[in-house]
């Protein structure tokens, strides 16, 4: 009964403080404090009925609203209540941030639309986590995504935001379409909207339909979490959103498509057929290795995350689809597994990438660049940033102990049980889709090696970055929040694993929580006929906490002091500059060289000789990227549509008669359909 009310409290707050920070819009800095003052009291609310949820159970609360829809109610159980402590976690730090982050647009921007936005936004993803009816479902997701759309085209007097803005909007109604098939085709079967009556429907639909419902519903998800090639928003509406909101939309918005198709396959359909887990397999592996290789190569560092988001889509992918899989073989224990390693990569995938959004956020807010080309030397200047990003740097690249390494461990993990699978077929599969895996992560931390590198080392290569300034105090304090989750999450793990279980078995019909941990220990100890494999977080990160002061003092007490002389860095006669410096391009020009049948180079050189032809007085060399899925996939369907636009003007006559003629066939066309 308490979570009952403090969920309700929840929405109230939310409802009731949007309008006001709008209605405060006038006063700055009292709408900065009413709209993230209200948006963190709430994402604290939410995550209390998490936890409370994950403890004690699920709750559901009904709308008094009669509808020949269905009943209108919110539910929330153990996977929803995942989500819920996701999204709440990541809000509340991003809204922290956004105490200091929204101080820049004063005088330029209203914030207080922001406001009202964001506090609308994070309540909509709470009410698609916890909708029970599927038009309550659409109605939020919608609202969710015109939520973002307008958060997205924040600031629409830059360059390119509006046009952005509006590709993210048509892209969202494409997968909001398809899910709607989907839903009605559900209907058709079960008589009612609501979800509850969807699990017994499945069972009486024919493989065809059943089938049909699967893809449409992993079109109209998958775009809302950017799987290739429906991804194409993600490094449009990211870049040109406030940074606050990218962390928002790449932490947590892409996570409500991953809880829907969770929920839809192992809740509403039933995992049967197993082609269905080597199609979500198929499409995770080429997300992630593809977002990261469009990672590698990009110096916008929002782009960058964009594409980042697109390949830790794709992996959640990979150990949804090897669930998918064990499930469909009868193999519960294993699926169970997998899914959780996939729960627990969208909280690690939560954490550590709004943390590194809103660490580009405060580059761009110190150095007004987005570009890491004009950056550098940032870490002497902003050292506290540059603390934070390293450690989301050292999560997203899987190193131990963080968040990112234990949920890619156990990735791994599950999908080296692929030889209890009985069809030779997918066991030949599997291989190939953990070698693009295992490559994925090594291109990742060569991605964020390069990003850090190029962003915060070296001299600055940009008069902004010289005078670039460490952020305010509550940007720190947001950054700083996840910070310590990435390293506590991945350390405590051994203690977040159970309760992943008990929201996973559910689903599954398994619970594995009994033999995946040990005391400290995580064990991967199933019926495999011995012990596969095991691995403490807690211990290396103990034993890196004694081996670095360890090294350190020794090398200060028996490596003798060194005179210290200081000179200048031989030159070979050229003074060195910002220059001359390791540029981002050049890092990944190897990466870009041997996957150029992807990428699909142009480079142009030019030079200037005079008044020698061998002495060269400017030279300029340039190369860019053919944009393969825009160009060869979205270029011809937008020209295609203008072309049918214009054939379809025709009908624009002018005249009201015609009009009213075309209302009438219609209406005709209507009434037969109907009387069919």
């Amino acid at each position: 009964m308490i979570s009952e009310n403090l969920f309700l409290l929840l929405l109230a707050i939310a409802f009731l403080g949007a309008p006001i920070a709008a209605l405060s819009n006038a006063r700055p800095s009292l709408s900065t404090k009413v709209a993230f003052g209200v948006s963190s009291l709430s994402s604290l609310l939410g995550l209390v009925v998490a936890a409370d949820v994950l403890l004690n159970g699920g709750f559901e609360v009904e709308i008094p609203l009669h509808s020949i829809f269905g009943t209108f109610s919110f539910s929330v159980d153990g996977l929803s209540a995942i989500f819920l402590l996701t999204i709440s976690l990541v809000t509340f730090a991003v809204s922290l941030y956004s105490l200091g982050y929204v101080g820049h647009y004063k005088g330029k921007y209203p914030i207080g639309l922001m406001g009202f936005f964001f506090i609308l936004f994070y309540a909509s993803m709470v009410m698609v986590v916890t909708s029970s009816n599927a038009i309550m479902f659409l109605i939020m997701w919608e609202t969710m995504s015109v939520c973002s759309y307008f958060l997205v085209i924040y600031e629409s007097r830059e360059r390119g935001t509006v046009g952005s803005g509006l590709f993210y909007l048509v892209m969202t109604h494409i997968g909001t379409a398809a899910i709607t098939v989907g839903f009605i085709l559900m209907y058709t079967q079960s008589g009612s909207f609501d979800f509850s009556s969807f699990g017994s429907a499945a069972s009486g639909m024919s493989g065809l339909m059943r089938s049909s419902v699967f893809v449409l519903w992993l079109i109209g998800f998958g775009t809302k979490a950017g799987i290739i090639p429906l991804h194409i928003w993600l490094p449009m509406a990211h870049p040109a959103a406030p940074s606050n909101i990218s962390a928002l939309m790449s932490a947590v918005m892409v996570k409500t498509a991953i809880y829907m198709l969770v929920r839809c396959y192992f809740d509403f359909l039933g995992v049967q057929d197993p082609w269905w887990g080597v199609l979500v397999l198929a499409v995770g592996s080429i997300s992630a290795l593809l977002g990261v290789m469009y990672a590698l190569i990009e110096s916008d560092i929002k782009r960058m995350l964009a594409f980042s988001t697109v390949e830790n889509m794709g992996i959640i992918l990979i150990a949804l689809g090897t669930a998918m899989l064990f499930q469909s073989y009868g193999l519960s224990e294993f699926a169970a597994l997998a899914l959780i390693a996939a729960l627990m990569h969208v909280l690690s995938h939560a954490l550590f990438k709004s943390l590194l959004f809103m660490g580009a956020g405060s580059v761009l807010y110190a150095a007004h660049t987005r570009n890491m080309e004009m950056l550098g030397g940032l870490a002497k200047r902003m050292p506290y940033t540059s603390l934070f990003f390293f450690i989301g740097v050292l999560s997203v690249a899987a190193i131990p102990p963080t968040a990112g390494f234990v949920s890619e461990w156990m990735i791994f993990q599950s999908m080296l049980q692929s030889f209890n699978f009985p069809d030779m077929v997918v066991k030949v599969i599997m291989p190939v889709s953990l070698g693009t895996l295992a490559i994925t992560g090594a291109m990742a931390a060569a991605t964020f090696l390069k990003a850090f590198g190029i962003t915060f080392l070296a001299r600055p290569r940009s008069e902004e970055a010289e005078q670039a300034k460490e952020v305010p105090r509550t940007m720190l304090v947001g950054m700083g929040t996840m910070a310590a989750l990435c390293v506590l999450v991945g350390v405590l793990s051994f203690s977040i694993l159970p309760v992943l279980d008990n929201a996973a078995s559910p689903l599954i019909g398994a619970s594995i929580a009994d033999q995946l941990t040990n005391g400290l220990m995580i064990n991967i100890d199933l019926p495999t006929g011995g012990r596969f494999s095991q691995v403490s977080p807690v211990f290396i990160a103990v034993l890196l906490a004694i081996i670095f002061p360890t090294v350190f003092l020794l090398a200060g007490r028996y490596g003798g002091r060194g005179k210290v002389v200081q000179a200048d860095t031989w030159d070979c006669g050229t003074p060195l500059t910002s220059r001359t410096e390791y540029t981002g391009r050049g890092f990944s020009n190897p990466i870009n060289r041997m996957f150029s049948w992807v990428y699909r180079p142009k480079r142009e050189f030019q030079a200037t000789a005079r008044p020698s032809p061998y002495v060269k007085t400017d030279m300029r060399y340039t190369s860019t990227v053919v944009p393969v899925f825009e160009r060869y996939m979205y270029d011809p369907v937008v020209a295609f549509v203008r072309w049918a636009a214009k054939k379809f003007s025709v009908i624009q006559t002018g005249s009201i008669q015609t009009y009213l003629g075309y209302i009438f066939v219609m209406l005709v066309l209507l009434l037969l359909a109907m009387r069919w």
